[in-house]
C-alpha cells in the first residue's frame, strides 16, 4: 500500500518499480476492477481524499481479492509486462527521457 496526500504521487512513484502495477483507488468499484481484472499488486490512496473507514474497508477487500485468471485478463497482463523496461531493453529498444 502506498499513501500520499492525493494518492497520485504515490501511484506514479510506485509504478517506477519494475513488476509493480499500482493504481489509485478511492471506491469499491475501482478496487474490484483493479485487483481482479488488472492484477494490481499495490493499492494507492490519498490520505486527504478518503476517510479512514472507507480506506480500511477498501484495503481489506483488496487484500482478500484474487486475480480472475480469465484469458482476456491474462492477455492484458502480458501486454503490460511487455512495456516494462527490462523487457524493452531485451528487445533492443530503449526508453526516451525528455530533458
Amino acid at each position: 500500500m502506498a499513501v500520499c496526500g492525493s494518492g497520485v504521487g504515490a501511484s506514479v512513484c510506485a509504478n517506477k518499480i519494475p513488476g509493480v502495477r499500482a493504481g489509485l483507488v478511492s471506491d469499491h468499484f475501482s478496487r474490484a476492477k483493479a485487483s481482479r481484472d488488472d492484477h494490481m499488486n499495490i493499492i494507492c490512496m490519498g490520505g486527504r481524499t478518503i476517510g479512514p473507514y472507507a480506506a480500511w474497508d477498501i484495503l481489506e477487500a483488496f487484500l482478500a481479492a484474487e486475480f480472475s485468471q480469465a484469458p482476456r485478463h491474462l492477455r492484458r497482463l502480458a501486454k503490460v509486462a511487455s512495456l516494462e523496461p527490462e523487457v524493452i531493453s531485451e528487445r533492443g529498444g530503449g526508453t526516451q527521457h525528455k530533458s
